[in-house]
């Protein structure tokens, strides 16, 4: 199974590189230290973007309350299918784009936090700030937002939106990535 996603995962990278960002899924070194610094006992709402084919979905099933409201932003849909199968007790959403909209929808005003697997330098400048602004408008104050990336590019570009208070090195990924740790001003 495992083999499979991560075929899957490559096959999409191959098809569309800018949008699947990575040819392998996370890791699970990538994906603990992505939920690591969550304060999981205060979290009522998270939102993963790019979810691709679970890896840190995973990770978030195994640290979120059965109380708390999942949404998964997945754009590639045979990836989404099989999220909304394999999690059917949390809600799929196709377009990132949308995030501010699809929670008041679902009744809430903000999210605790946001955990993102996008891979924000590989988007044109214009829908980079889009995304990082519906990240910004869903947060509740003091929300998380913890986003990997394989570079530091995106360094300047969050600290000018959030605190910036960490920033993880994950060596043991394929690529090595970044972790930021953000808090809403």
């Amino acid at each position: 199974m495992e083999i499979s996603r991560s075929l899957l995962f490559l096959r999409k990278f191959f098809h569309k590189p800018k949008q699947v960002g990575s040819i392998w899924p996370s890791s699970p070194f990538l994906s603990q230290k992505m939920v690591k610094h969550v304060p999981w006992e205060q979290i009522h709402s998270v939102a993963e973007l790019g979810s691709g084919t679970g890896a840190i979905t995973a990770s978030i099933q195994s640290h979120a309350a059965n109380t708390t409201k999942v949404f998964l932003f997945e754009k590639d849909e045979v990836m989404k299918n099989m999220l909304q199968k394999e999690y059917p007790d949390f809600m799929c959403h196709t377009n990132a784009l949308t995030l501010k909209r699809t929670i008041v929808e679902e009744g809430l005003t903000g999210l605790d936090c946001v955990i993102s697997g996008l891979p924000f330098f590989n988007f044109p400048k214009e829908m980079r700030a889009a995304l990082i602004h519906q990240v910004l408008k869903a947060l509740r104050p003091g929300g998380y937002f913890i986003a990997f990336q394989y570079s530091l590019q995106m360094r300047k570009e969050l600290s000018d939106v959030f605190q910036i208070e960490k920033i993880d090195f994950v060596p043991i990924n394929i690529p090595p990535a970044f972790v930021y740790i953000c808090r809403k001003r």
